[in-house]
């Protein structure tokens, strides 16, 4: 369904198992950039009502599960660390050249939404069937229904907005890039690292 092009290691919950603190840490701010991405596509492209709406639903969302990231951290006797460098973000970030017309740099910017969603939907998902913490399994489960439907969402506004035929070879090109990001990473304790 996400049309991943290379599955994320399953060593990687090995990592995640072995530092917990740090990967809540990590996906408490990946909570927090989705909540400004959605912010920022408000700012930005103000003009297109529907996305502007769904948009100010996406941050009441992200920023509860924010919320309930932080609320896990605290409850386990721990403070929230700080942000790190995302290497898969910035990697990714580097696909599409810079500049265009504004409809362009709108698809990009959806493209680029869509693709984090999809790798952190899959990447919950391998959290709630493996990790040896079942709360935690649980409540990676349950975000994974939210980051799936994100994913959808992102990826329809760029369907919408763009050249159908043409967003549909981009986001091919985009998933045959990020595979390659992917070859290199799955050994850090990070969402998408």
């Amino acid at each position: 369904m996400l049309g991943l092009k290379l599955p994320t290691d399953p060593r990687w919950v090995n990592i995640v198992e072995k530092n917990i603190e740090d990967i809540l840490t990590d996906h408490a701010f990946c909570e927090q950039k989705a909540t400004s991405t959605a912010i920022s596509l408000i700012v930005s492209f103000p003009e297109y009502t529907e996305l502007v709406q769904e948009m100010v639903a996406l941050v009441k969302e992200e920023i509860s599960h924010f919320k309930m990231v932080h609320d896990l951290i605290l409850e386990k006797g721990w403070t929230l660390g700080r942000d790190r460098k995302d290497e898969y973000v910035i990697a990714l970030l580097k696909f599409f050249p810079k500049g265009g017309s504004r409809t362009t740099q709108l698809v990009h910017r959806l493209l680029y939404a869509a693709l984090i969603e999809a790798r952190s939907c899959e990447r919950f998902r391998l959290l709630s069937e493996e990790l040896e913490d079942k709360k935690l399994a649980t409540f990676y489960k349950n975000l994974m229904v939210s980051e799936a439907n994100h994913y959808t969402m992102f990826l329809g506004f760029a369907r919408q907005y763009g050249d159908r035929k043409e967003v549909d070879k981009k986001w091919q090109d985009l998933l045959d890039f990020e595979a390659e990001i992917m070859k290199k990473l799955s050994k850090s304790e990070t969402i998408h690292g």
